[in-house]
């Protein structure tokens, strides 16, 4: 099997709303030399700067991943990487005509559907490889993570999620190959409690947001006056609580979509370390 590196075979476009910025924007995906890896490049700027995907650019992850450089700034840049990376697509210029990605339906599938629409072309350069070569461990307990990264010939991701709920308990996720990260873990779009949200809202922090691109798990009694208030922000005749919790907006395609968005989540992240990984990631 090739181990070569590839990037896209043409230019690719898309055009969505910012999830936290409300803004309306394009995002191009073109094709890049080997060895460029991926690079987000701000049209709407004058000189129009580049911000390469690297984790030492992360200034922020408290509703998604932000990157920096300069005071340049890219927003929830995780969904578009977890697409190319997803895909195994190692080097791509990203342009965008704002600060924060499109949402879309809140997953990696419409990225991945029209990357694919792009092509993939096989480069004359050898893939470059982080191998794990021992057990690295991370926690941070005030927020409940744990991470593993063991040895292993290829890349494979577990998660696990427990949100001690009755309506979002544990559950789990686990991707052994990539080439069912189209399929299996790219259309699972994000989720927010209705108190978070509620929380969002009423500090304006979610202004491109509707009850298209997120799971609303409910986990408290919620009058009918509330879920009209809800309806009229998002511009929906009603919504209502399901018997599982969730609001009605939407229909879940797993059982265990929440784990399956946080490994696309992970996928994503990890891609900021630049280069493909070999190695077993438990989250």
């Amino acid at each position: 099997m090739s181990d070569k590196q590839h990037t896209i075979a043409k230019a690719v476009s898309i055009s969505g709303t910012g999830l936290h910025t409300g803004q309306e924007v394009t995002m191009t995906f073109l094709p890049a030399p080997a060895d460029h890896g991926y690079y987000f490049k701000r049209t709407d700027l004058e000189g129009q700067p580049l911000i390469k995907a690297d984790v030492d650019y992360v200034v922020d992850t408290s509703r998604g991943t932000t990157i920096e450089k300069e005071g340049v700034r890219i927003s929830t840049v995780e969904h578009t990487l977890a697409a190319l990376s997803g895909l195994e697509i190692d080097n791509c210029l990203i342009e965008i005509s704002g600060a924060e990605t499109p949402i879309m339906d809140g997953s990696s599938r419409m990225f991945v559907e029209l990357l694919s629409q792009a092509g993939r072309v096989e480069q004359d350069a050898e893939r470059r490889w982080y191998e794990i070569s021992s057990n690295i461990s991370y926690s941070y307990p005030d927020k409940h993570v744990e991470m593993i990264a063991l040895p292993s010939k290829q890349f494979e991701v577990s998660v696990m999620i427990d949100f001690e709920t009755q309506v979002l308990g544990t559950q789990n996720a686990r991707l052994k190959h990539m080439k069912d990260f189209a399929v299996d873990i790219a259309p699972c779009r994000t989720f927010v409690f209705l108190h978070e949200l509620e929380f969002l809202l009423q500090n304006n922090l979610i202004r491109g947001g509707d009850l298209s691109n997120a799971i609303v798990f409910v986990n408290r009694a919620v009058k009918q006056d509330e879920l009209n208030r809800l309806a009229g922000l998002f511009n929906k005749p009603s919504v209502a609580v399901r018997e599982e919790g969730i609001l009605n907006n939407l229909e879940l395609y797993f059982r265990n979509e929440p784990a399956r968005h946080k490994l696309l989540d992970v996928i994503g992240d990890l891609a900021l370390v630049g280069v493909p990984i070999k190695g077993h990631i438990i989250a």
